[in-house]
C-alpha cells in the first residue's frame, strides 16, 4: 500500500524514513505541517511490534500536534520523529546523535524536543548534530524538562472541566484515576493530591505504584483496567489509542482529561463519549503546556510570564470550546479540530 493511501495520511507535506546502520538508527520523521512555522514535536523512541505501528504513531502524532500548536496560537507548525528500538536494542548517545543528523537534513524545517523514552540529556546529544532542538537543560534560553509545565496545563484544564461540567469550584474531594505514572503523570498526582483530590492509579512499573500508595495514599489498578474505575476524572497520561470501541461502554468517569497523545483510536469515538454523557476534552488542547514551555526556548523568550499566560489563555480556549459544544450539542473533539483548523486554513 502507499503511503499516500494510508488511513493516517493526512496531506502531510514530508515524511522522512531515516537509518544509520553504525548507530542502529531506525526512525521516522514526519511533517504534517509548516503553515504556522517550523514542524515542532518531540522525539518518541520506542519497541514498536512492527515499522506499520511505527509510521501510524508518527503521522498521527504529527498531525495532533499540527492542531496543538494552531489552537495554542504558537507561530509553529506540527511535526514528530519516532526511533524504532529493535528487540533487545538499547538507547544510546550514538542513536540520538544519528538522530540528530537526520533532524540536520531537513533544514530547519523540524524542530525536535523530548517525548516518551527520551530526556534532556538525549537532546543534548541530539545538539551536537543540529542546533533544530528545544527542550534543553543548559544555556541561557533553555527551557528543559517540558514535563512539569505539561502537568500544570492538564491539572489547570481539570479545573476548569470541574468548574463548567461537575459544577465543582475545585478538585478537593474528587476521585480521579490516572493512567500511568511518567514524569507529566507523576507530576499530576502531585498537584492533584495537594488539591485534596483522592487518587486511583495504574502503571507498568510496580515500583512507581507502591511509592504512589505511599506519597499519595493511592489506591491500586491494573493497567488494562483503570479505565473502568468509577471516579469523577479518568486521565490518560501513558501512551494513545486507550479510547477504542471496546474500552469507551466501559468507562464511568463522567469526564475524560489527560496527557497522552491520540486518546482516540478513532476520532468518531469523541461522539460515543458525547452519547453517553461523558465529556472528553481533546488531548492536543489539553497538555499544550510542554510545546508551550519549548516555544518559549525557540522563541527566545526569557520572562517566566510569558508561559504563565499561555497557560492561561488555554484555559480560556478551553472555556470557548466547552461552551460551544453544549450549545450546539456536539463533543468538545469536534470544535477544537475546527478552531485549530480555521487557523491553519488561515496561514499562508
Amino acid at each position: 500500500m502507499s503511503i499516500f493511501e494510508h488511513q493516517d495520511f493526512d496531506n502531510h507535506e514530508t515524511v522522512v524514513f531515516a537509518r544509520d546502520q553504525a548507530s542502529g538508527l531506525r526512525a521516522i520523521i514526519a511533517l504534517h505541517s509548516t503553515r504556522l512555522g517550523p514542524a515542532t514535536g518531540g522525539c518518541r523512541l520506542w519497541a514498536y511490534d512492527s515499522e506499520a505501528d511505527a509510521l501510524k504513531d508518527a503521522l498521527r502524532l504529527s498531525r495532533g500536534m499540527s492542531f496543538k500548536n494552531a489552537a495554542a496560537g504558537l507561530n509553529l507548525g506540527g511535526g514528530k520523529g519516532v526511533i524504532m528500538l529493535e528487540p533487545g536494542q538499547s538507547k544510546t548517545p550514538e542513536l540520538m546523535r544519528a538522530f540528530g543528523r537526520a533532524v540536520e537534513r531537513l533544514n530547519g524545517a523540524y524542530i525536535t524536543a523530548e517525548d516518551v523514552g527520551v530526556d534532556t540529556d538525549d537532546m543534548a546529544e541530539v545538539r551536537t548534530e543540529t542546533r533544530h532542538v528545544t527542550g534543553l537543560a543548559d544555556g541561557a534560553l533553555a527551557s528543559g524538562d517540558p514535563s512539569p509545565v505539561t502537568a500544570r496545563g492538564v491539572f489547570e484544564s481539570m479545573k476548569t472541566a470541574a468548574r463548567l461540567v461537575l459544577k465543582r469550584e475545585s478538585l478537593a474531594g474528587r476521585h480521579v484515576a490516572v493512567q500511568g505514572l511518567g514524569h507529566v503523570g507523576w507530576r499530576l498526582c502531585e498537584l492533584l493530591n495537594a488539591d485534596g483530590a483522592s487518587l486511583t492509579v495504574a502503571d507498568i512499573n510496580g515500583e512507581h505504584l507502591e511509592k504512589a500508595q505511599v506519597a499519595f495514599d493511592a489506591g491500586i489498578a491494573d493497567t488494562k483496567d483503570i479505565h473502568k474505575i468509577d471516579c469523577d476524572i479518568f486521565a490518560p497520561c501513558a501512551l494513545g489509542g486507550i479510547l477504542t470501541r471496546q474500552t469507551v461502554p466501559e468507562v464511568r468517569a463522567r469526564l475524560i482529561v489527560g496527557a497522552a497523545n491520540n486518546q482516540l483510536a478513532e476520532e468518531s469515538l469523541a461522539g460515543a463519549l458525547q452519547e453517553r454523557g461523558i465529556t472528553y476534552l481533546p488531548d492536543f488542547i489539553v497538555n499544550a503546556g510542554g510545546i508551550m514551555n519549548a516555544a518559549a526556548e525557540i522563541e527566545g523568550v526569557v520572562a517566566k510570564s510569558w508561559i504563565e499566560e499561555k497557560l492561561s489563555g488555554l484555559q480560556d480556549q478551553i472555556e470557548r470550546i466547552l461552551e460551544h459544544a453544549a450549545v450546539e450539542s456536539r463533543p468538545p473533539h469536534q470544535i477544537a479540530i475546527e478552531i485549530a483548523g480555521k487557523r491553519l486554513a488561515m496561514a499562508r
